[in-house]
């Protein structure tokens, strides 16, 4: 039956709720942004021992980006009044791991902190909860409020560099001195601008200069930060975004072949250059124990446990064990929530491949792809899956591509 023999009331209530791209307001296009970039904000940790061009209070800084939470929470209710979610497996899942994060942290040996990271892990889900309605729109909207996010950030690194080079490379790797981004970060924010401006010029979602401008910021940021992982993550997680419209693009065809070229000539004339890079001064037993991980991973997994503490964890932790990081997000979730918050995890990661293997190809398929393989890869060392983190946000932000049903348009 056709909604014209319907009556007006009936014809409403069975019209999508879900907004298009082409009568959102542009107010309601920023706020949503906004919202987003709020969420970056709130991820981006405050490393008040790291150096810093202004000395910044620790307690001031962690401030900020915390009450950036609240902030991206009262924003989203703005937006959507009355409330309504979109139903999403992903978020089903997330909501289960922040339950079970909430139940470990409650019999943690630091409660304190333990409940307020729990219980901030609530509430951003609870802000990803109410922007899906947003979710699954042919625009983008999200992806390009999160690369503009990490715009801002690669230009606060590039400028400190500009200002103060010597304590920008302190360690002799590229630091954020303006706002403290310790090496790590900065190779992971660059090498995700660098995949998402790539992924959408190969589909044409983004224009050449946005795209080669992002280009010829993050490659020399990503490669001063000298980040293995990040750049290793980047380049599969492009790989298998590329491979997905090999078929369908002839510009993906291109630069592969381009690739494959300046990767053979590169090995003829400065391997010697890449090798040096990759080994970062290191000698081959530093890089055999894996930069001292080794250790740390053998000790979380000697450490004993009862079976509430196999099964749920210890709560929710700095990703630290001894004093020494654990840089696996495998046993970090391990040793906060335990089997069943590493289940939740794989969960989570499945779900989002076997939504993007049905998923017909697409822009969105692309870059949901390059975000998942990247963070799978990027999981092995670093840490942030089980709690409110760059990755988690990453990890939403491919689940907002992979929904069916998107009724937007560009």
């Amino acid at each position: 039956m056709s909604t014209a023999t319907l009556s007006p009331a009936v014809a409403a209530a069975l019209q999508p709720r879900w907004p298009r791209a082409a009568v959102t307001p542009r107010g309601v296009r920023l706020r949503v942004a906004a919202a987003w970039a709020l969420l970056v904000l709130n991820v981006l940790t405050f490393y008040s021992e790291a150096p810093m061009v202004l000395p910044v209070p620790g307690v001031a800084g962690k401030a900020l980006t915390q009450g950036a939470l609240v902030l991206a929470l009262l924003v989203a209710l703005s937006l959507n009044r009355p409330p309504q979610v979109r139903p999403s497996v992903f978020l089903a899942l997330l909501s289960a791991l922040a339950v079970v994060a909430v139940l470990s942290s409650l019999r943690a040996e630091f409660l304190l902190g333990s409940v307020f990271r729990a219980g901030r892990l609530l509430v951003f889900v609870g802000v990803l909860w109410l922007l899906t309605p947003w979710w699954g729109r042919r625009d983008l909207l999200l992806v390009r409020a999160h690369l503009v996010a990490l715009w801002c950030v690669m230009g606060a690194v590039l400028l400190g560099v500009l200002v103060a080079p010597g304590l920008a490379f302190t360690d002799g790797r590229l630091t954020g001195v303006l706002w403290p981004v310790p090496p790590t970060q900065v190779g992971h924010y660059a090498a995700v601008a660098l995949g998402l401006a790539v992924v959408m010029w190969l589909t044409g979602a983004l224009g050449r200069r946005p795209a080669a401008a992002t280009v010829a910021v993050t490659v020399p940021l990503l490669l001063l930060s000298h980040t293995r992982t990040a750049l290793a993550a980047a380049v599969v997680g492009v790989a298998v975004a590329g491979l997905s419209l090999f078929r369908a693009r002839a510009r993906v065809r291109r630069l592969f072949a381009a690739v494959l070229l300046g990767g053979w000539v590169a090995a003829l004339t400065v391997s010697s250059a890449v090798t040096g890079w990759l080994a970062r001064g290191q000698t081959e037993a530093d890089l055999a124990n894996l930069t001292g991980r080794r250790d740390v991973w053998n000790a979380v997994m000697e450490a004993p446990r009862t079976p509430f503490t196999t099964l749920f964890g210890n709560g929710l932790t700095n990703k630290s064990f001894g004093g020494l990081p654990i840089d696996s997000n495998w046993l970090a979730t391990f040793h906060d929530v335990g089997l069943v918050g590493v289940a939740l995890d794989v969960a989570l990661v499945v779900f989002l491949l076997a939504c993007a293997v049905f998923r017909t190809n697409s822009p969105a398929r692309a870059l949901a792809l390059f975000l998942v393989t990247y963070c799978v890869i990027a999981s092995f060392t670093e840490t942030g899956l089980s709690d409110a983190s760059p990755y988690l946000l990453e990890l939403t932000l491919a689940a907002s591509l992979l929904v069916s049903g998107a009724r937007s348009s560009p």
